[in-house]
């Protein structure tokens, strides 16, 4: 019925070229999360008293974490036959082949690494940073279904709508998936891509103006357990109108990604519970780097001189008397 409205999606994936060396939409979208990642995490520790320096770290250990751990992911997961049989295919990452799923679970290890390293000496532990990844994983996640927008892959089925989208492209990756991999050309998909970068930038912004309207009246896990229930209870619902991405998906009730998606969610309402228990303040408890001696330096000043001596003068004067 609206077939004449559908969107035709036919966008080179390749931005450039250099050699045989292609630079692609959705390589730059990946990495892009990075900086916008940093650029958030800056206000957050400034606005927290963090020593800034120490988003560097961070930044590297989330960057080595994903791209090793999305990997692994899609190896383990999805293709674990293959890739056992042939490890020395793991390495080539430039091929593609990522999955959420194990970039989240890396990234969570890698978390509580930084946080065990730099955490203790400054005030802050794995859920306050948990707290604050969150947040700029929203708006990273976005930029990386967008990238498979442009790769034209991971879409969903068939659909009347009139938003959807035809990929005439997604044929480049029938060689490589099966004849089965995707609808045929001519029939207007569910644009999924779209469907869940709008759902992580809309939870983004919801969880971001949490953080700077509401801090002081939440607790400290809340923001992540939200984001944990929300962004993969959305994936859970919407793997439902997915193409399956591996062909034993078919023989499945619940696919991969569903499956993966299960541990999450029920993650996150542990952490909301607990949260919810020990009400522990969202914000970093020393924020006023130093106020506090400073504070107690004054009160100390306002007593008398014999109160304001120390325990060591005071002993040393007992002791002559």
């Amino acid at each position: 019925m609206f077939d004449f409205l559908s969107i035709v999606w036919n966008v080179d994936p390749v931005i450039f070229s250099i050699g045989n060396k292609a630079i692609r939409f959705y390589s730059l979208l990946f990495v892009s999360g990075f900086p916008l990642g940093y650029y958030l995490f800056t206000r957050f520790y400034k606005r927290e008293k963090v020593n800034v320096s120490l988003i560097d770290p961070l930044l590297y250990i989330s960057l080595i974490g994903t791209l090793v751990g999305a990997r692994l992911g899609h190896c383990l997961f999805y293709q674990p036959d293959y890739y056992l049989s042939n490890p020395i295919e793991i390495l080539k990452v430039w091929e593609g082949g990522l999955a959420s799923h194990g970039g989240a679970i890396a990234l969570v290890l890698c978390i509580f690494i930084y946080a065990h390293k730099y955490g203790r000496k400054n005030g802050f532990d794995a859920m306050w940073t948990f707290d604050r990844l969150a947040i700029a994983v929203c708006f990273a996640g976005c930029l990386i279904r967008l990238g498979n927008l442009f790769n034209s892959e991971i879409f969903g089925g068939p659909t009347n709508l009139p938003w959807g989208f035809m990929f005439p492209r997604s044929y480049e990756w029938v060689t490589n998936y099966g004849p089965d991999a995707f609808p045929p050309s001519g029939i207007a998909c569910h644009p999924t891509q779209i469907y869940e970068a709008l759902s992580y930038l809309i939870l983004g912004i919801i969880l971001l103006w949490v953080y700077n309207k509401k801090a002081d009246k939440i607790h400290k896990g809340w923001v992540f357990g939200v984001f944990l229930i929300v962004l993969f209870g959305m994936r859970f619902l919407i793997e439902f109108i997915k193409n399956d991405q591996v062909s034993f998906e078919a023989e499945m009730k619940l696919n991969m990604g569903q499956l993966l998606s299960v541990p999450f969610i029920i993650a996150g309402v542990a952490i909301l519970v607990l949260s919810y228990v020990y009400k522990k303040p969202f914000l970093r408890e020393d924020m006023s780097d130093g106020s506090q001696s400073q504070n107690n330096n004054k009160r100390k000043a306002t007593l008398p001189k014999d109160q304001r001596m120390s325990a060591a003068k005071r002993k040393a004067m007992a002791a002559k008397n």
